[in-house]
């Protein structure tokens, strides 16, 4: 069953990230907050698409982090809620992730099935990840029965192994044994990132002779630089870079219009390539 980081065919794909206010349940969540940041994630998702972003990854921002996979329930009927209002306001042609951080990736399943979002990214699918909020372990069984049993198999799982919050020396033969094991063990995609420009592409390109994988940047870019670091990616996460460098800000739809164009020149110069 495909998802929407199959048949790209040349396409790079521009998918903002969309931080959310701290969470129903969480220790710095406030009365009024569920509220705020559905209008907020209306507001970002619209300001995406209508400046040609293919999506919007809507992300909690909690602060305080479980490290496993498990969550409360109220962290999960929130992001929810929150996720089918944006499906209603932009519409069934506009790719949406949802994310509850750090690495509860069968929560998110259960959003993305509910709230009728496209892909959930995966923190660690697979290996072992030490972390502020404590280690993070990769349980990929779980993930693949729960994926089964609710029928989620067209619900894209974005599987990042090197970058914010899956980090390490650098091994060649490690990221790609990572990146293998993750597309083995159900993963649509990979999602790597490195501020260091050589190091960024050398990242892509060993994914890349692992397997031709799908590779999604998982930050560093921006208007002035994506042509530059999107040549051999297949896409990127987006964050404070639409957000006018104020993280967790509004998405600013100018930034997004410039970054868009932009990306899809590149796609234009590697088809006449």
């Amino acid at each position: 069953m495909s998802t929407c980081f199959d048949n790209l065919n040349g396409k790079k794909l521009v998918i903002g990230l969309v931080h959310l206010l701290p969470m129903v349940s969480t220790p710095l969540y406030q009365e009024g907050f569920l509220d705020k940041m559905t209008k907020k994630a209306i507001s970002d998702c619209l300001a995406l698409k209508e400046n040609g972003a293919d999506g919007g990854l809507i992300q909690t921002v909690d602060v305080f982090y479980p490290s496993g996979d498990d969550t409360d329930y109220a962290r999960v009927a929130g992001l929810a809620a929150v996720t089918a209002r944006v499906r209603d306001a932009v519409g069934p042609n506009f790719i949406i992730g949802a994310q509850i951080m750090m690495n509860c990736i069968t929560p998110s399943l259960a959003v993305c099935k509910a709230a009728g979002a496209d892909f959930t990214r995966c923190s660690a699918l697979v290996g072992r990840v030490e972390t502020l909020y404590g280690i993070m372990e990769g349980q990929p069984l779980k993930v693949a029965e729960y994926r089964k049993k609710i029928d989620a198999m067209n619900i894209g799982m974005l599987s990042e192994i090197s970058g914010y919050h899956h980090v390490g020396e650098y091994s060649s033969t490690e990221i790609q044994n990572l990146a293998q094991t993750s597309m083995r063990m159900g993963a649509d995609a990979i999602e790597v990132c490195d501020r260091d420009f050589a190091r960024n592409e050398r990242l892509v390109q060993d994914v890349k002779a692992a397997g031709n994988f799908p590779v999604i940047l998982g930050g560093a870019t921006s208007a002035d630089n994506c042509k530059e670091r999107l040549c051999y990616a297949d896409g990127a996460l987006v964050g404070t870079a639409f957000e006018g460098g104020k993280w967790g800000g509004p998405i600013i739809g100018s930034i997004v219009a410039e970054y868009v164009r932009n990306v899809r020149e590149l796609e234009e110069e590697l088809n006449k390539a």
